[in-house]
């Protein structure tokens, strides 16, 4: 691995340039990769495996969208799709990629297929984390590690299809071979992350809790909303209100930040927006920071994992989120962002 910093501080990476993906197809040439589940994972990190030249199966509940849809991206049924119980006895690596509820479910059946020796792979850290909860504590003689991309599955695919690469975290919580690490760097690489940060499971999903709720998807859907409703309030266009809140920041700004930096936005925007921007953006860190604190203290309690089990659980959960689902399609802002995109020229 080699070391490198970050503001300042020294961190662990590997690179491509120093675990090239000739080193991991050797490293995993004779094993299988059983990847379970074809949902939101799944798909992007078997095709890129896939296309990798590694050898991988997918474990799939047949007759289902997710067994038709690994069909369509061509693994076939008896060769390199099979029902999960199948694919969990084949597997010499099992990615263990079913939703954090699932997997609570199907434990019984994958601890049965974990053999010695094999390998139990995750893209988050939240079973073995919150194990006391999931009841998901791996055999002590089968390595158990993770690899997980900073983004979904679509864009782990859509970068590597573009010869780009994800960002990735890894981490091992146990090495019964003596040969983890090896293997979690070779599949971190093979899946197409850009490079490797080392982290543990639980500082993995702690930050990713606290980042789905925070300025990934929850904190960034208030935002929008609030900035949305005081603009039309005050008698802006639902288009105008739209524009400005959401569609500059995605399609004009947010790209320049990721390539240069919000220092560069800065010093590269009107000397008025630059001094707004100066001026507000220490307010509104002050304004959201209790907010973030308060998020943190209820990841690392557990409360908020105890909440997604408790309801993703439920026989009701699938009708219930499409009610929260609907809510947010139908709100003013999002059927104005319809609008906007079909404007787009690429959509024209």
């Amino acid at each position: 691995m080699a070391t490198l910093y970050f503001g300042g501080v020294a961190e662990n990476v590997v690179t491509r340039e120093e675990f090239p993906l000739v080193k991991a197809q050797e490293v995993l040439k004779d094993e299988t990769v059983a990847v379970i589940g074809y949902g939101i994972q799944g798909p992007g990190q078997a095709l890129n495996l896939r296309d990798n030249g590694v050898s991988v199966i997918v474990g799939q509940r047949k007759d289902s969208k997710s067994w038709d849809k690994a069909v369509k991206d061509g693994f076939v049924p008896g060769e390199t799709l099979f029902e999960i119980d199948e694919a969990l006895a084949k597997g010499t690596i099992i990615c263990y990629l079913l939703s954090d509820a699932a997997q609570i479910e199907y434990w019984p059946r994958v601890k049965a297929q974990l053999t010695p020796g094999k390998a139990l792979y995750f893209s988050h850290g939240f079973g073995i984390t919150f194990n006391e909860e999931t009841g998901i504590q791996p055999p002590e003689d089968v390595d158990v590690f993770l690899v997980a991309p900073k983004g979904s599955g679509t864009s782990l695919r859509r970068m590597f299809l573009e010869d780009r690469g994800l960002n990735s975290s890894f981490a091992l919580y146990q090495d019964a071979t003596g040969k983890a690490w090896e293997r979690v760097v070779a599949l971190g690489i093979a899946i197409g992350s850009g490079y490797l940060f080392e982290t543990d499971f639980k500082r993995e999903v702690y930050s990713d809790l606290v980042g789905e709720r925070g300025t990934l998807m929850g904190a960034i859907q208030g935002i929008f909303a609030a900035q949305y409703e005081v603009l039309r309030n005050n008698g802006h266009s639902p288009s105008e209100a739209f524009n400005e809140t959401v569609e500059e920041l995605t399609q004009s700004l947010m790209p320049l930040v990721s390539e240069n930096g919000m220092d560069w936005m800065y010093a590269n925007c009107s000397t008025t927006a630059q001094r707004g921007a100066l001026d507000w953006w220490k307010p509104f860190r002050d304004a959201t920071k209790p907010l973030f604190e308060d998020l943190y203290k209820s990841v690392a309690t557990g409360k908020e994992a105890q909440k997604a089990i408790e309801s993703n659980s439920k026989a009701d959960y699938r009708s219930k989120l499409e009610a929260e689902l609907t809510e947010l399609r139908e709100s003013e802002m999002w059927q104005a962002g319809k609008t906007v995109r079909s404007l787009r020229p690429e959509n024209s």
